[in-house]
């Protein structure tokens, strides 16, 4: 008998992800072809840094689908999952599998990296992030270089992921989009996942925005 969709994404993880989807098509639209004002690519910078954060925070305190300890494995479990899924006897996994794991940490730091060197850099012209005078110009060289090496890692991350999806798909028969877009999935053995209270995304989103909307404040002050 086939077994009954379950949550396995909750509101607040789904939101996250195609919030940020939009986040960085809109940032590489201004900054990389001009098809919108440098002003969008800064305010959009700072939603993405609040995100980031909140991701952060929801990895601690959110549903356990959503945390870290429920899909951060060590290198052996990683590996072992490796080869059987090379030989096509993986186990399936509520969430995240070991591997899509580690994939998502490497992703949110890729993100975070980008987010925040673009405080600091400037192009020498007419555009500076907020920090970029609180710290010495080698810095802000450096930073800058930062910047505009790692949009193309985050590129190769967003193409391998995309990929992975797409493999799951024509290879398994099993769509990842679907679930990451009602929440829900059908997973053999598992009757019920515990979703948390979405009031408590809420307030970590706005703890998240606050705080980084006092660190741009800061840093557009003058010193």
């Amino acid at each position: 008998m086939a077994s009954n969709p379950i949550t396995v994404w909750d509101l607040p993880t789904r939101l996250f992800h195609w919030a940020l989807v939009i986040l960085i098509a809109l940032q590489y639209a201004s900054g990389e072809f001009d098809l919108l004002p440098m002003a969008w690519h800064y305010w959009m910078g700072y939603a993405t840094l609040a995100l980031i954060v909140f991701r952060v925070l929801w990895g601690f305190f959110g549903s356990p689908t959503s945390r870290f300890a429920e899909f951060v494995r060590g290198p052996v479990t990683v590996a072992r999952y490796a080869i059987a899924s090379a030989h096509g006897r993986e186990q399936e996994v509520v969430g995240h599998n070991p591997l899509g794991g580690w994939s998502v940490l490497l992703m949110l730091a890729c993100v975070a990296v980008q987010s925040i060197s673009g405080l600091f850099s400037s192009d020498d012209l007419t555009e500076s992030g907020p920090f970029a005078a609180r710290v010495s110009d080698e810095a802000v060289k450096w930073m800058t270089r930062v910047h505009n090496v790692n949009r193309y890692v985050l590129l190769i991350l967003i193409v391998l992921h995309v990929t992975a999806v797409m493999l799951h798909w024509a290879m398994r028969r099993e769509n990842l989009v679907a679930p990451m877009l009602h929440g829900r999935k059908r997973v053999d053995g598992v009757s019920a996942t515990r979703v948390v209270p979405a009031w408590r995304a809420v307030v970590l989103l706005l703890l998240s925005t606050l705080a980084v909307a006092a660190l741009i404040v800061w840093g557009s002050s003058t010193a």
